[in-house]
């Protein structure tokens, strides 16, 4: 029955409670989801279904979402250097790129590894050898510190070189000091950027070894990174593989991942491989490679030089600003596993590794 309201409004008739369920009595209908469309549960006919992973396409091919003329694919690239699926970084793409270079160098140097065990060591050393292994300095800096008449062997000056020692027996002082045999240590760090690779620098806000807390043992960066480079950085005390290490004369690769400022061009790209002339003299990449084929900003470079900043002013001589640079593989060791400032100690074989020089 029809009324209205105080207000004057006309009431709408209450609708009659009935049965809720079926077991009281309602009538069964068919069940649709929203819009009529299949319930849950249905499935499409055999060989209908699409596989894993596959994406639906929108639209006739050649045309965008929605087969509107003009719009983007769906699932496309922006056409933004560097841009992945829907804008996206192509970071998967340089991964994959640089990790297929640091790959193919260890595949070539474990192929140079040698079958004889490491020699025991002689009754007698060399003294600067020994100077090297207590952690002073290198082999080279150690002949200097000899012939400066600053190195006793038994309380007698020594400054000839070549003279031999036994490590076992003889006492060797440097400046008063006796040096010991020490334990050697080898550590291998993600170095971040923002620190400059010292061991000491009293102008420097921050270097490496504000970030090696807990290693108590006195250790030295192996060669150096610059303050905004980041990556792969050796610590040990071990004087003579050091040297080993960074002197040219070992010829060490080392593989570094660039960033530049714009792409890449090819006449550029043929030049750092052939060779280009810096201010100190000639110098070639062994190797050059886009990591990401569709960002030619993104390099992979392999080269032994230990020139300062070599990487840098190769680029720089061409007009290239080096936005990101990171050394992702230095003498057979990468940063796997390590986040930008942890480091770990090399473990046995790692060790044995650099010391038989299997990785160039």
């Amino acid at each position: 029955m029809e009324g209205y309201s105080k207000d004057g409004r006309k009431l709408r008739p209450r609708r009659s409670a009935g049965p809720r369920s079926e077991e009281h009595g309602a009538p069964k209908t068919e069940r649709k989801s929203f819009g009529g469309r299949k319930t849950y549960g249905d499935r499409k006919p055999e060989g209908e279904h699409r596989n894993f992973g596959e994406r639906k396409t929108y639209g006739k091919p050649g045309e965008g979402r929605g087969g509107r003329p003009g719009a983007r694919p769906y699932g496309k690239s922006s056409g933004r250097p560097g841009a992945g699926p829907f804008g996206k970084p192509r970071r998967r793409d340089a991964d994959e790129g640089i990790n297929r270079m640091i790959s193919r160098r260890r595949e070539e140097g474990g192929g140079r590894i040698p079958s004889t065990e490491i020699p025991a060591p002689k009754d007698e050393i060399r003294l600067n050898r020994y100077i090297a292994n207590s952690g002073v300095c290198s082999r080279r800096e150690a002949d200097t510190l000899i012939q400066a008449g600053v190195v006793t062997v038994n309380g007698e000056v020594v400054t000839e070189l070549g003279t031999k020692v036994n490590p076992l027996k003889d006492e060797v002082r440097f400046n008063g000091e006796r040096l010991k045999g020490e334990e050697k240590v080898y550590i291998v760090m993600n170095k971040p950027a923002g620190y400059v690779t010292t061991a000491g620098d009293p102008h420097a806000d921050r270097t490496v070894m504000d970030l090696l807390k807990g290693c108590t043992a006195r250790v030295y960066p192996v060669g150096r990174l610059d303050k905004a480079t980041t990556g792969v950085l050796m610590f040990t005390n071990d004087g003579e593989m050091a040297e080993r290490l960074t002197h040219p004369s070992y010829d060490k690769k080392k593989i570094y991942q660039v960033g530049l400022d714009r792409p890449l061009s090819q006449e550029d790209f043929d030049a750092v491989l052939s060779g280009i002339t810096l201010t100190d003299g000639p110098i070639a990449a062994d190797e050059l490679e886009f990591i990401d084929e569709g960002d030619h900003r993104k390099l992979g470079i392999e080269i032994h030089s230990g020139k300062n900043r070599i990487v840098r002013r190769i680029f720089e001589s061409l007009g290239y600003t080096v936005k990101t640079l990171d050394r992702v593989y230095f003498a057979g060791l990468t940063k796997r596993g390590l986040k930008k400032g942890e480091w770990r100690y090399l473990n046995e074989g790692e060790v044995n590794i650099l010391k038989m020089g299997a990785y160039s």
